[in-house]
């Protein structure tokens, strides 16, 4: 009997080691314990703070990050940027398709679809040049294009969708 118990607890330790090494590279879904720089509501179907998800930048520098360098319209030279990529994180929430409406502090407001974010590998950038974002300058996140990649992200239609300061995406 208690050679049966120990193994018992064998098996359940190498099953719950792979697992327990999984859930340290994921968000917690717990709710921030710094400031929140972004709420995200809507259609989600993971939440950590009723119906709604809160993110400190702890949280978002856990999601995987990704980078590139580009200028942009509202820039005076080529800047590399970090941060999750938008499909991630809203893979993350639960979202695979739709349209989302990303807000600004300043009330601006762009709707994009989700298919953006699948069709171009569009950041929600946490840092430029290695340091984060301040307010006065797009941040401190901004959902980001990589213009230089594709002359068609020049159009008005998606420099419109390339929203600085934000701080609520609803999905719709």
């Amino acid at each position: 009997m208690a050679v049966k118990a120990f193994l018992l607890r064998v098996v359940l330790l190498a099953f719950s080691i792979p697992l327990a090494g999984a859930a340290s590279t994921s968000v917690e879904s717990h709710a921030p314990t710094g400031p929140v720089i972004l709420k995200v509501v809507g259609d989600i179907a993971r939440t950590n703070v009723d119906d709604e998800a809160h993110f400190d930048r702890k949280m978002l520098e856990q999601l995987p990050q990704h980078d590139f360098a580009t200028t942009t319209p509202w820039t005076d030279s080529r800047n590399h940027y970090e941060g999750p990529l938008m499909r991630d994180l809203l893979a993350h929430l639960g979202v695979e398709d739709g349209n989302v409406n990303v807000q600004a502090l300043n009330g601006y407001q762009a709707e994009i679809p989700v298919s953006d974010f699948y069709d171009y590998d569009v950041i929600l950038a946490l840092k430029r040049d290695g340091e984060a974002i301040p307010i006065r300058e797009y941040g401190p996140l901004w959902v980001l294009y990589p213009f230089d990649q594709d002359e068609a992200l020049l159009s008005e239609k998606m420099r419109f969708r390339a929203v600085w300061q934000v701080m609520l995406i609803n999905v719709l």
